[in-house]
């Protein structure tokens, strides 16, 4: 509804009507072209002119003139209806995913698996007039940042979250740990590795806000206890540790796509030994664009 500084009370469909008649230049022409019956149509003008104080159109036997007040309403019409299509059409795409902003956060474990890369290139190909912005974080600050609604979608290894903070996970795929072995350590030269192999030895792990490392909790979990030498952040920085002589690391088998000198990975034989990568978002999501994206790497899940 349409309410103009002086008070009168106007609705779109009564627009529509009075242009209907103005371009036609008759009222039964104009009931046909709108699929309503002429005595219905000429109520409605009827209706528009009372609201606005006078009238519209002069009307003859044959056929009705706009007045000069209908040539200045008929202007101003076409110029309303317009602006409420080009709304109406904005709201749709946004509602539909094809405009808007997608902030994704991500770690590097998540980019070298490729299913960031993957939802990437095929939400472009979608919907190629969505800004995305990405930027690699830590597992528990992509939480955080999805619980204060600076951050819309993240890609991330399992971590322990803190249950305050109102963050969904799914799962999206199982990425299998290796051995990241500095190429003058003894095991460097074992064809795979057991975690009976870690124990006592000198170990890198990651730490994401000082929550203890899930490769650390997997060597634990089979009754070692491997002595921890040295913490990174990322997997870079893990890795340049590992190259460095300081330790070893049981990383993502997606690691071994990065050529690092001076680093020998190996298989781990238990079947157990994977990580769960993880899809963050928010529970309920009102953002079109943000949930046409999150359907995209959903579709991608390969469990």
């Amino acid at each position: 509804m349409i309410i103009p500084a002086d008070g009168p009370r106007m609705e779109l469909r009564h627009l529509r009507y009075f242009v209907a008649v103005a371009e036609e230049r008759h009222f039964g022409r104009a009931a046909a072209r709108l699929h309503v019956v002429q005595p219905t149509l000429s109520m409605q003008i009827q209706t528009l002119e009372r609201e606005l104080g006078g009238l519209l159109f002069e009307r003859t036997s044959r056929r009705v003139e706009l007045t000069e007040a209908g040539e200045v309403l008929l202007v101003e019409a076409r110029r309303t209806l317009a602006q409420a299509e080009r709304a109406a059409a904005v709201v749709h795409q946004s509602l539909s995913g094809q405009t808007g902003t997608v902030r994704v956060g991500f770690s590097g474990v998540a980019m070298l698996s490729g299913d960031l890369i993957s939802a990437l290139r095929q939400h472009h190909d979608t919907y190629p007039n969505v800004e995305v912005t990405v930027q690699e974080l830590a597992p528990l600050r992509q939480a955080e940042l999805i619980g204060e609604g600076s951050l819309d979608v993240g890609f991330c290894p399992r971590s322990k979250f803190d249950p305050d903070i109102h963050c969904r996970t799914e799962k999206i795929s199982a990425i299998r740990l290796i051995a990241a072995i500095p190429s003058g350590h003894p095991l460097a030269s074992r064809a795979t590795i057991n975690y009976t192999d870690l124990n006592r030895k000198q170990v890198i792990v990651y730490t994401h806000d000082d929550v203890e490392d899930l490769s650390l909790e997997y060597i634990r979990s089979q009754g070692q206890e491997p002595i921890v030498v040295h913490r990174a952040a990322t997997t870079l920085g893990v890795l340049a540790l590992v190259a460095a002589g300081l330790g070893i690391a049981v990383v993502p088998d997606t690691t071994e796509q990065i050529r690092i000198p001076k680093i020998t990975f190996r298989p781990l034989l238990d079947p157990e030994a994977s990580v769960d990568l993880l899809l963050l978002s928010r529970a309920p999501e009102t953002s079109g664009a943000v949930n046409a994206f999150l359907a995209i790497a959903r579709a991608g899940i390969s469990l």
